[in-house]
């Protein structure tokens, strides 16, 4: 009640006072136990150093817990046991609002939101939340998500008169994304379909997919990536080709902004018949290799029978 409650100041909040911008830029924050980790609030206010900046956390099927709050001076507050665990702050210069959360544990983890409180008004804006995750380790390596692209197929354009484009995301940690679609140098948010986040192994992966009629397909269309882990923090924006350049067979270029083409993928899926010729050959792949491991396995059975029997021989004749 108490989230739904938080959801509807804020919707007041932007009937009526609009002219205050609002936003948590990180969707998640990952951080060691007994570690710290920083989770960053953007306030454009005509008076920040003045506001109060409030700070909540979320724990699932949980009501919404109040933290602290910061006007000018760093509020300090013991959690848990701990002297200290929580410190909220302000920096005017940068409009920015900070909760440190020390000492880290696994209860720790929960999404935490910033709030205005509108003095006079009664009202409390909440911002869009920051999920906190707590692991036992660091993360050493590249944990964004890895994009590969596919393509509608002609077959199907020219079947349904629509094209489904694909997005496949691999091997990103942690597993909290968020993925939607639009068309190349626009602002709306196309309908989109989302798959499940799967774990493999120690990382995770998730598919999305949007479907557009033949008559839709004629714009270039942007995959948009949120993550952590991308790379300098900013969102991927993978491209995807209008349909007279998917027939042409151009090949797929992965996006960051300000950033040179760093990674490229090619379409995946051209034609029918290119569809199954792919599917045959990772079959025909899959059985060279299976019939390549049990002849290895066979000859290694022989030698080792053939070492053995020479090894008792030889101990016979010697014992003899």
């Amino acid at each position: 009640m108490a989230l739904l409650e938080a959801i509807l100041f804020s919707s007041l909040w932007a009937f009526g006072l609009g002219q205050l911008k609002w936003e948590q830029p990180e969707i998640s924050v990952t951080g060691v136990r007994d570690k710290s980790v920083v989770i960053s609030c953007k306030v454009s206010s005509q008076d920040f150093s003045n506001e109060y900046i409030h700070w909540y956390r979320h724990k699932p099927n949980q009501g919404i817990e109040h933290l602290a709050y910061v006007v000018t001076v760093p509020a300090l507050k013991d959690l848990g046991g701990k002297k200290n665990k929580i410190e909220a702050r302000k920096d005017v210069p940068t409009s920015t609002s900070t909760l440190n959360i020390r000492f880290l544990q696994k209860e720790d983890e929960a999404t935490y939101y910033c709030a205005w409180w509108a003095y006079g008004k009664s009202v409390k804006v909440f911002g869009s939340g920051t999920q906190l995750i707590v692991t036992d380790r660091s993360l050493d390596g590249d944990m964004s998500p890895k994009p590969t692209i596919f393509l509608p197929s002609i077959d199907e354009i020219n079947l349904h008169e629509a094209g489904t484009h694909l997005c496949l995301l691999e091997k990103f940690f942690p597993d909290v994304i968020k993925v939607y679609w639009k068309e190349k140098n626009g602002n709306r948010v196309l309908e989109s379909q989302q798959g499940n986040i799967i774990k493999t192994n120690d990382t995770y992966m998730k598919f999305s997919w949007l479907t557009m009629t033949k008559k839709s397909m004629d714009n270039e269309l942007v995959c948009i990536v949120k993550h952590e882990n991308n790379k300098r923090g900013i969102d991927q924006e993978i491209l995807f080709p209008s349909i007279e350049n998917n027939k042409r067979g151009i090949d797929q270029e992965i996006l960051f902004p300000s950033i040179n083409k760093e990674v490229t993928t090619h379409a995946c899926v051209k034609k029918g018949s290119d569809s199954l010729q792919l599917q045959l050959m990772n079959t025909c792949a899959c059985y060279t290799y299976l019939l390549l491991l049990l002849k290895s396995l066979v000859y290694f059975v022989i030698i080792s029978f053939c070492v053995c029997r020479r090894t008792a021989v030889c101990g016979h004749a010697k014992s003899s």
